[in-house]
C-alpha cells in the first residue's frame, strides 16, 4: 500500500485518534502503521505471550476468548470495526490472559505498543483516550460477569443474541445477523454447553422469536428478546 493511501486508511478508520495528534506524529504513525490479514479461525495472539501491538480491526469480526477446562472455550468479547485490542497487558506488564482470533477473513492495523507508549507520554490527550476504552472495557467486563453467572440459560442465550446483533447489526432485510456462529461458539458466547444452546435456540424458534438456517439466525421479535435477555 502507498503511502498516500495507508494515511487514507488511517485517517478514516482511526479518526478519534488522527484528531488528537499533531503534524509529526501522525507522520510517525504512518511509518510505523502495518496491516495484517487474518483467515478464518487463525490466531492473533495467544494466550501467555508477550504484547507487542496495539491491534485496530480494519474489516472483519475477531473475538478474545480464553481457553477453560475440558477444551472449552469461553469468548469474552467482540471486536468489531474499528476498535482496539490486544493492549492492556503491555500496559500492566504482564503476558496476554486470553487470546484473540478471527471469526472471518480480516483485516487488521497494528502499531508497535513501545511506540503507542512514546506517543502518550507525549499527547496527554492520547493518554485519556486510552484511559477512556480501558474504563468502558472494564465495565463491560463486570456487567458480562454478573449476566453470565445470575442470569437463567435462557437469558444468556438471549443476551448473546443481543449482543451479536448490536456489535455486527441486520443483514439487508434488517432482521438477519450479519454473523454466521456454530453452535459451538454460540454456546462459548453464552457460558453453556453446546446441547443447552440447541435446546435453547429450538425454544425461542417454537415461540416464533427467531428462526434458524444452518448457521443463518433470523430475529423475528428483537423487543421479545430483549426482554428476555433483561429478565431472562
Amino acid at each position: 500500500m502507498i503511502k498516500s493511501d495507508l494515511e487514507k486508511v488511517i485517517s478514516e478508520d482511526l479518526a478519534e485518534i488522527w484528531s488528537i495528534l499533531d503534524g509529526e506524529q501522525k507522520r510517525r504513525i504512518i511509518e510505523m502503521f502495518s496491516i495484517h490479514t487474518f483467515k478464518k479461525n487463525q490466531i492473533i495472539y495467544a494466550e501467555s505471550e508477550t504484547p507487542e501491538n496495539l491491534w485496530i480491526l480494519l474489516k472483519g469480526k475477531v473475538k478474545i476468548y480464553k481457553d477453560g477446562m475440558g477444551g472449552r472455550q469461553q469468548i469474552l468479547r467482540l471486536i468489531r470495526p474499528v476498535q482496539y485490542f490486544g493492549y492492556r497487558a503491555f500496559f500492566a506488564r504482564e503476558p496476554y490472559v486470553s487470546s484473540a482470533s478471527a471469526f472471518e477473513a480480516s483485516t487488521l492495523g497494528a502499531l508497535p505498543m513501545t511506540f503507542v507508549e512514546q506517543l502518550m507520554n507525549e499527547n496527554n490527550k492520547l493518554t485519556w483516550f486510552f484511559i477512556h476504552e480501558l474504563s468502558r472495557n472494564l465495565g463491560g467486563s463486570d456487567t458480562r460477569i454478573v449476566n453470565l453467572t445470575q442470569k437463567h440459560i435462557r437469558g444468556r442465550l438471549a443476551e448473546a443474541l443481543i449482543v451479536l446483533k448490536d456489535n455486527y447489526g441486520y443483514e439487508d432485510d434488517d432482521s438477519t445477523l450479519r454473523i454466521y456462529l456454530s453452535r459451538e461458539d454460540l454456546a462459548n458466547l453464552s457460558n453453556m454447553t453446546t446441547s443447552n444452546a440447541i435446546r435453547t435456540l429450538s425454544g425461542f424458534v417454537a415461540e416464533k422469536i427467531i428462526t434458524v438456517d444452518g448457521r443463518r439466525i433470523r430475529i423475528l421479535n428483537e423487543a421479545m428478546l430483549r426482554k428476555i435477555s433483561k429478565f431472562g
